[in-house]
């Protein structure tokens, strides 16, 4: 698929306070998938788009590094069996969910409370008529845009999964911090996402947080030569052995800023992972990471494009899946929406009566 940065119009918009940002709007020429739509909601729910990020914003003023662990949410939802929710789903008899597959022993706890919290207050304005699939997905267009970065319009109607996947498929479907370009590349031909997506994409890191176990291997035993010395001598003092338990901040520049100093990192050698840092490095992706470094208006633009692409990966829609009451258990293992549902079919029997 063809690049969709071109349909794309970032505009700035400069507030009474001179702070920028960036609105995207590529709603009329954007392609989306059969069973999704720009206005999914405007009867059913016209307001969930504000009401998401109206508690957004209060989360966020208390702790801006929840926005990176609601945007990686969807990466590692959408990246596994396509975007519906599925990595929110406990284990069942059936096995262990992908909560528990390794790649996602690090998804922030926090990140699954609050699209909890979110499934309660579009309930309380809608009822249950919003996926949780597409409440994921505005959780994490607010995040980037509440951090800094672009604002963008999310193409909505996707259901809920009423099946994971299993670990090793949850791991054979994620990019590990330990990838190089090439496996980079192919896991995203695999989802017909090209290099200036996986460049665009991987940008998402301008936030967030790693893991030393992500990373050690470029410092134990031997160090990674693509290092910058001070940058590395740093990492060793967080993280002074291969078994750390230790976190760190992914871009050094503004962690908690959606900004292009990602890509001014990787150009510095101080980019935290080997799948950021060979980015730079291997031939084919290293004019795109200069090309986001120095204009940070075509790193927004190309985001907002290649989200909106990776966030169709897919779907469910129409009748396929369902809209889960509870995110975290599917409809017909919910004791207490099967319990609501016999009690209203009481009510209904006994206003017949009369």
């Amino acid at each position: 698929m063809a690049s969709l940065s071109a349909s794309f119009t970032c505009l700035v918009i400069i507030s009474s306070l001179l702070l920028g940002s960036y609105v995207c709007e590529g709603k009329s020429t954007t392609p989306i998938v059969s069973g999704l739509s720009w206005t999914y909601y405007q009867s059913k729910c016209p307001k969930v788009e504000s009401v998401i990020r109206k508690h957004l914003k209060k989360v966020f003023k208390d702790d801006i590094g929840q926005a990176a662990g609601l945007l990686r949410l969807h990466f590692h939802d959408c990246f596994v069996q396509g975007c519906d929710s599925s990595v929110l789903l406990d284990g069942s008899a059936s096995g262990p969910g992908e909560q528990e597959a390794p790649p996602n022993f690090t998804l922030r706890p926090q990140a699954f409370k609050i699209i909890d919290d979110l499934r309660a207050v579009v309930d309380k304005e809608c009822g249950s008529v919003v996926s949780c699939s597409d409440i994921v997905a505005l959780a994490a267009r607010d995040s980037v845009y509440l951090a800094g970065g672009p604002d963008y319009d999310v193409p909505l109607g996707r259901r809920d999964g009423t099946t994971f996947a299993t670990s090793q498929a949850t791991i054979d479907n994620l990019i590990a911090g330990t990838s190089n370009t090439t496996t980079v590349l192919r896991k995203c031909a695999v989802k017909n996402l090209d290099a200036t997506d996986a460049v665009a994409l991987s940008g998402g890191h301008t936030i967030g947080i790693g893991h030393c176990s992500s990373f050690t291997d470029r410092l134990y035993p031997t160090q990674d030569p693509t290092l910058d010395q001070t940058y590395a001598k740093n990492l060793k003092v967080t993280c002074p052995a291969s078994d750390t338990t230790n976190t760190t901040v992914i871009d050094i520049r503004s962690p908690n800023k959606f900004d292009n100093k990602y890509y001014v990192d990787l150009m510095n050698r101080q980019g935290l992972f080997t799948s950021d840092q060979d980015l730079y490095t291997d031939k084919r992706t290293k004019d795109i990471v200069k090309s986001y470094a120095l204009n940070e208006t075509l790193f927004f633009e190309q985001f907002a494009a290649s989200m909106i692409k990776m966030g169709q990966l897919s779907v469910l829609t129409g009748t396929q899946g369902e809209v889960r009451a509870n995110c975290s258990v599917r409809n017909t293992d919910n004791k207490n929406l099967l319990k609501s549902v016999v009690e209203q079919e009481i009510d209904e029997e006994a206003l017949s009566e009369f």
